[in-house]
């Protein structure tokens, strides 16, 4: 149950802060495993338009996209489109934002496989 507050509690502080402001996660379930890590596994929604914010995770993130169409943007690399029954991962530190396309909300699962202790993303420049 500690567990369980304390990812809800990360997941709220993460969505009340400005680069985040646009996304809501939802968390379904969290576990400390593998050794020296926490998976955590939740729903992320973004509103038509929107994006969830440069950021990056510290840990490796798994998502599957479930409703709508976006585009998965990471620093250095060309935009990616992403539609719903389609995956993507995003490897530790790597800055990266998901966007919804115009006229489409998203929604999506993510399982993030973090460092024990470790928020589960920080807003990046």
């Amino acid at each position: 149950m500690i567990k369980k507050l304390l990812v809800i509690g990360t997941m709220v502080a993460i969505v009340g802060t400005p680069a985040f402001a646009q996304i809501k996660r939802t968390p379904l379930q969290s576990v400390d495993f593998p050794a020296g890590y926490t998976t955590t596994t939740g729903i992320f929604e973004i509103p038509a338009g929107a994006c969830a914010g440069r950021h990056t995770h510290p840990g490796l993130e798994m998502s599957y996209l479930l409703e709508g169409e976006g585009i998965l943007k990471v620093a250095g690399q060309p935009d990616q489109k992403v539609h719903a029954g389609e995956s993507f991962l995003t490897q530790a530190g790597t800055v990266h934002d998901f966007c919804a396309a115009p006229g489409q909300a998203v929604k999506g699962l993510g399982i993030y496989v973090l460092e024990k202790g470790k928020p589960i993303a920080t807003p990046a420049p």
